[in-house]
């Protein structure tokens, strides 16, 4: 910031706070000393940290810490991501602290004992700017160990790289450096649980166009349906920062995914030609009148199917999707955001795009082939119909329900006469999977991942999972924090409609080395699947617009900076998000 622009923000700041005397000397606002409670201390020989505990109410600028040194030399310092607002004060979007800021300064050089001057400034939510205020501290490297090797210029933790990456290039405002980032990213989610589901449904529509489905004519089926995606989903996404909450958790409600999984059984029916599925003829003409294309109602419908369809990604949140959310609703700045989230789509794509392109040549064109490939399609999309509902099914109806489908598809592909011994070996392996999945419902089993675990005892030591304690409001989650006899604390952000924290718990949780962990910790979960107002409000109070996200507390149950885990992660990664407690 330019000097004279320092100056007039110093000066609106002392004019602030003689226009507001009356009202601080009545106590409704603290003592600046108070309201941002300085410390610092030596990390090692050459590593400094600086912090600042922030009350409740208030906040500090980032671009208005100044870090100077007697007796030593100082490296550049290492500032955690802030939130972006906009700030009347300076008539601008600036980056913010709250609650507690933690700045790493590196030593090029110092002496046994140096002090260090730090100014900073910050305000009251309710309107009082404290001008700018220096406060030092005399700090010594005696007898403190140097540095690892190889550790050079320390850093603040972040939650994971690529989340520290996310938020720089969202805060830059950059189209240039946003739009490539996401599109990566979501190219990376499109292997993830909540994207896959896409490609069957897509397949079956290529399927069904029948023996003149070609490269191009795939390939504008796929666009269509990956626009009809990316578009609502960006909407949703857009809406959800705008609002401040998610709206997976409205859609994600037994009415809604039991309208979208009928909806799958009706089209699935098209797939063994009970009807053939197309528009409305007069929505076709009129469509094929205006592009010259008989077509152009296929092509409709399924932009529809697409723009359906994201109501299965909505759920997923991951670690990026949360960056983006979290700042349209700091900054509601609808462009970036918004680019953001129709970039991170458009990579979620292109597995579709690849299945379209492909029609013409990997799937089978006539034949008694091209009619097993629609019906295992129609299977699939039925599966997917039971997948949708299984949060809000009982564990039993769901393994009924997949012993139903197991053992009639495997049934009907062993007694097929036309099929080949590799068809009727797999139409086996069908039925074996569905016969477990009856004998585990019909035996006491609630488990579909591991249908018969509970048979001779053996469900402990399949589920060996740690016991959480839940928590459903802030005042519960501050009484068991109070009271966790000094230990480090996990607060886990769980719903029964959120694959990701599923996988969490059935795929890391039970790693002995994350066991380990988690045993010396004070294991708290805040369920949010009712979506209730106190689940909201445990929400915004993280800046979470849904789980899965998990939240350390050292052992005197403050949140540690920085080591959030937002979105799914697999043992080893979890491990040494753990290692920050």
């Amino acid at each position: 910031m330019p000097p004279f622009r320092y100056l007039f923000a110093s000066f609106l700041a002392l004019l602030s706070m003689l226009m507001i005397a009356p009202a601080q000397a009545d106590g409704d606002f603290l003592d600046p000393a108070q309201a941002f409670q300085f410390s610092a201390k030596m990390r090692d020989a050459r590593t400094a940290e600086v912090s600042y505990l922030i009350a409740d109410g208030y906040h500090m600028y980032r671009e208005r810490f100044q870090i100077e040194a007697k007796y030593a030399e100082l490296g550049d310092p290492a500032y955690p991501p802030g939130q972006m607002e906009y700030d009347d004060t300076f008539g601008k979007n600036v980056e913010t602290y709250r609650h507690r800021v933690t700045i790493v300064v590196p030593l090029k050089s110092a002496a046994k004992n140096f002090t260090l001057n730090v100014t900073g400034q910050g305000c009251a939510d309710k309107g009082l700017c404290y001008p700018p205020a220096q406060v030092s501290a005399t700090l010594s490297t005696a007898g403190l160990p140097e540095p690892a090797v190889g550790a050079s210029v320390p850093s603040v933790p972040k939650a994971a790289d690529e989340g520290s990456r996310v938020e720089s290039a969202l805060h830059s405002g950059s189209l240039l450096a946003i739009i490539p980032l996401f599109f990566i990213i979501g190219l990376g989610l499109s292997f993830t649980p909540c994207v896959l589901p896409l490609v069957p449904i897509l397949s079956s529509i290529i399927v069904g166009e029948g023996t003149d489905v070609g490269r191009k004519r795939g390939f504008f089926l796929a666009v269509a349906y990956s626009l009809g995606m990316a578009l609502v989903y960006t909407i949703m996404g857009v809406a959800a920062g705008l609002i401040g909450e998610g709206l997976a958790a409205k859609l994600q409600n037994p009415w809604v995914l039991g309208s979208f999984a009928l909806l799958m059984v009706i089209l699935s029916l098209s797939m063994f030609d009970v009807y053939n599925l197309q528009m409305p003829a007069f929505i076709q003409n009129r469509l094929s009148q205006a592009s010259n294309r008989q077509s152009a109602g296929k092509l409709a419908g399924v932009f529809v199917m697409g723009a359906l369809s994201a109501l299965i990604v909505g759920p997923c949140v991951a670690a990026p999707l949360a960056s983006a959310l979290v700042y349209l609703s700091q900054t509601h700045d609808v462009v970036v955001g918004g680019s953001a989230l129709f970039a991170m789509a458009c990579g979620m794509s292109v597995p579709l795009l690849l299945v379209g392109l492909s029609a013409g040549s990997l799937l089978p064109r006539a034949g008694v082939w091209m009619e097993e490939v629609k019906h295992f399609f129609g299977v699939l999309m039925i599966a997917l119909a039971l997948w949708m509902v299984s949060p809000v099914l009982p564990g039993k109806l769901q393994m009924i329900g997949w012993a139903a489908i197991g053992v009639a598809y495997g049934s009907f592909l062993m007694w097929h006469l036309k099929l080949n011994w590799v068809v009727k070996m797999c139409g086996l392996l069908f039925a074996i999977f569905g016969g477990t999945q009856l004998v585990g419902a019909a035996t006491g089993g609630h488990d579909p991942w591991a249908p018969l675990a509970h048979i001779g005892g053996g469900t402990a030591a399949v589920e060996h999972k740690q016991e959480f304690v839940r928590v459903k409001s802030l005042a519960e989650l501050d009484a068991a924090l109070a009271k966790n006899g000094g230990k480090p604390a996990l607060l886990d952000f769980y719903a029964d409609w959120c694959v990701s924290c599923k996988e969490m718990e059935k795929l890391t949780f039970p790693d002995n080395q994350v066991q380990a962990k988690m045993s010396a910790m004070l294991l708290l979960q805040a369920d949010v699947t009712a979506n209730n107002d106190d689940d909201r409000a445990l929400l915004k109070h993280f800046g979470l617009f849904g789980p899965p996200g998990i939240i350390l507390f050292d052992k005197g149950g403050k949140e540690i900076a920085g080591a959030r885990v937002i979105g799914f992660q697999d043992a080893a990664k979890f491990n040494q998000s753990l290692t920050r407690s």
